[in-house]
């Protein structure tokens, strides 16, 4: 019989709280998220061992880090670098039609929950599928992001590319999921080389375009 995986060993509550600091260290860093980093480095030692540096650097940034500067380099990462879109769709579907589809399922999955998204959030948004997986349904949350592995991988390759500590905060999401497999390290290096589709001719975009930024403000 073969040992179990590190992921197949994790505890429920590991899971969950990693997936809950990835959710809000993804986010923008306003003064409610500055004021949990304490809260947040206290959590180390409940998640996957793993994810413990992770986690430790990615607060200690955000500590260090002049307030407004942070917030300035979290558009300039999320917002203005489409290779570091954190909408999860984004990347196999780009600004088309198809994209919407793929949309509903996120949708339909938080609806058979009651999970509902606030007026200025897309379905897809990394740190919506983790809030999502960490509150509500763990199951259906790891299987959305499983079902994306390639995109969150190419997210973490583009921001590994420019040095950002903000390649920790995706290392917190991807220590609870299975081992990477080579398909789907396969599937993101063809959309890195492909790029996003692009809006089908006579197709209007399917959200607006204030929507395709990478923060949730």
């Amino acid at each position: 019989m073969s040992r179990r995986s590190g992921h197949d060993t994790l505890s429920h509550a590991q899971r969950a709280t990693a997936l809950q600091a990835a959710s809000l260290l993804l986010d923008y860093p306003d003064e409610p998220l500055l004021a949990q980093l304490p809260l947040l480095s206290s959590a180390a030692e409940l998640v996957p061992k793993a994810a413990r540096a992770p986690l430790l650097r990615m607060v200690a940034h955000l500590q260090r880090a002049d307030p407004q500067q942070a917030q300035c380099d979290y558009v300039d990462t999320f917002d203005l670098r489409r290779r570091c879109c954190l909408f999860l769709t984004y990347y196999a579907f780009g600004d088309t039609r198809k994209r919407g589809m793929a949309l509903l399922r996120f949708t339909h999955a938080y609806k058979a929950t009651g999970y509902e998204l606030r007026a200025d959030e897309l379905p897809d948004h990394l740190s919506v599928v983790c809030e999502f997986a960490a509150t509500v349904d763990m199951e259906s949350g790891l299987s959305l992001l499983t079902e994306h592995r390639a995109g969150l991988e190419l997210i973490r390759m583009a921001l590994a590319d420019m040095g950002s500590p903000y390649v920790d905060a995706v290392d917190l999401v991807r220590s609870v999921l299975p081992n990477l497999q080579p398909g789907d390290l396969e599937r993101a290096m063809e959309l890195a080389h492909a790029g996003p589709p692009a809006e089908e001719v006579g197709l209007e975009p399917f959200a607006p375009p204030e929507y395709m930024g990478g923060s949730r403000r």
